[in-house]
């Protein structure tokens, strides 16, 4: 495999988990309109993105390949519920 295909493969396992975590933290002020964030939407993103890519890695490990739907839907609990709890934990 050659040096480009290796990191088209990383930038299409990554992908995902990046466009959940910022989609999640660009629309949480909408979806949670009680919770003032006390960090940009950066920062949030950025959390978000890194439970996910956890997420999808210990799927990868557990299932023997990447791409199992199983994976995507635990990625996007994992996500959820980070941005929840953050929101929750940095309310004071």
């Amino acid at each position: 495999m050659s040096l480009l295909g290796l990191l088209n493969h990383l930038f299409n396992f990554v992908l995902p988990a990046l466009v959940v975590g910022f989609l999640l933290a660009a629309t949480a002020p909408l979806l949670m309109k009680k919770v003032q964030p006390h960090h940009s939407w950066l920062i949030q993103s950025t959390i978000n993105s890194a439970a996910g890519l956890l997420v999808l890695l210990c799927g990868m490990v557990f299932f023997g390949r990447d791409g199992r739907m199983a994976t995507y839907a635990a990625m996007v609990l994992a996500c959820a519920t980070v941005q929840w709890f953050t929101a929750k934990a940095w309310r004071g």
